[in-house]
């Protein structure tokens, strides 16, 4: 691969990801999904992806879609409240979830980015997280057909600690708000969260850019992540339905409660 990492379209970038594959997919809520990314993976038709993402998107929007059309057999996530299809999927057993503590997935991506196979963390020790037995898929009579296993613990000044182990997936789709053509990303405020420890933990980093700039174009102190973690850049066009940024839920107060 050359340096200039960009390709023609959504669809190029995603045409090889296969039945099965692992994704890590970046987003908080629906800020910073790669939107534009998941719909073109819609289309190409792939399934039984293990996804690794803080949700799943809602309904009608993000991982949701994808969700929705049967094309998600694993879910590890922090956080998936605002999906009654997730719901009604993993309750039925349809869908696999393993649900992590927040800091413990963000910290899983971060170590397998960056080859650390596993490190020890307090979070969870005490708890079913550590103990075992939490319903990874449920049998459709409603029985547990699949629990978690328990994890190694330590014990270091006297408090327990967790094994957890590193994530690495075989492709991962992330969105920034500027990349260049080497594959260097800047994110803008909370899409900063997830989307630079997904990319780190994809063996095939595919990210979509809303601004694509020439090399060198980036002060290095801008850069929050550098192009190594990124193997191929697509630019989403703002009028592109696809990449609509949408609420997860919009709160708004009336004049009468002192609202503009």
């Amino acid at each position: 691969m050359g340096l200039d990492k960009t390709v023609d379209s959504m669809d190029e970038a995603v045409a090889d990801i296969p039945e099965g594959a692992s994704l890590a997919v970046g987003g908080f809520g629906l800020c910073g999904i790669p939107s534009a990314l998941i719909a073109a993976l819609l289309e190409q038709g792939a399934g039984g992806l293990e996804v690794v993402s803080n949700n799943c998107g809602v309904d009608d929007w993000g991982l949701g879609l994808l969700l929705r059309a049967g094309r998600i057999a694993r879910m590890t996530s922090s956080y998936v409240g605002e999906n009654k299809e997730f719901a009604r999927q993993y309750l039925s057993g349809e869908l696999e979830v393993e649900l992590v503590p927040q800091g413990t997935l963000a910290e899983r991506l971060r170590a397998g980015g960056a080859g650390i196979p596993a490190f020890y963390t307090p979070a969870g020790a005490g708890t079913q997280i550590g103990e075992g037995g939490l319903p990874w898929r449920y049998a459709p009579d409603g029985q547990v057909a699949v629990a978690s296993p328990p994890k190694e613990k330590r014990t270091f000044d006297g408090r327990e600690y967790l094994l957890e182990e590193g994530i690495r997936t075989d492709y991962a789709l992330v969105r920034a708000t500027i990349g260049d053509r080497h594959g260097n990303l800047v994110f803008r405020s909370s899409a900063r969260n997830f989307n630079p420890l997904a990319a780190m933990a994809g063996r095939v980093t595919v990210a979509e850019v809303e601004h694509l700039v020439e090399p060198g174009e980036l002060d290095p102190d801008e850069v929050h992540l550098p192009g190594v973690f990124v193997q191929r850049v697509a630019r989403v066009f703002p009028d592109d339905p696809a990449a609509e940024r949408r609420i997860e839920r919009r709160c708004v107060r009336t004049e009468q409660e002192g609202g503009a």
